[in-house]
């Protein structure tokens, strides 16, 4: 199968808060207060952990039948760690980004916990966001003016 290419565009409105759309749809990205944001809507670091648990649970969802996991609840929290000095400049020694990423799995399934353990590790390794966070992927930016 060829490569499938995603985009997203995203735009400033005030201050901190952007609209973000792909295809159809819009989402409202901002700061809260305590950032000089106005609060409307998630931050982007949040919004990646939220895209992280997201894309878990489809991916559980969508391949535990196949694994012959009996999926009754699921559930997952993201927690990162991230040190604000890093990227606002006050340690240069500090990562500009998450430190760490913890996954939490909530599952109720009719397996056993070997068999539970074996499929959230699966789950982790076919996750596109999980292996683009896991595996960086090569990074470019382009410039280009507005027309006036």
């Amino acid at each position: 199968m060829a490569n499938t290419k995603f985009n997203a565009t995203v735009t400033s409105i005030n201050g901190c808060e952007v609209s973000a759309e792909t295809r159809d749809f819009k989402i409202t990205v901002d700061e809260p207060k305590s950032s000089g944001g106005t609060n409307k809507g998630m931050n982007p670091v949040e919004l990646l952990l939220n895209s992280l648990g997201a894309c878990q649970v489809i991916a559980a969802k969508s391949f535990a039948k196949a694994k012959g996991i009996k999926l009754n609840k699921l559930k997952v929290e993201e927690e990162g760690i991230l040190d604000p000095d890093g990227f606002s400049g006050k340690n240069p020694n500090v990562p500009k980004g998450f430190s760490e990423i913890k996954s939490t799995f909530f599952i109720d399934a009719d397996n056993t916990d070997e068999e539970i353990q074996n499929f959230v590790d699966f789950v982790n390794s076919i996750c596109p966001v999980h292996n683009t966070l896991e595996h960086t992927p090569k990074m470019d930016t382009a410039i280009k003016t507005y027309v006036k």
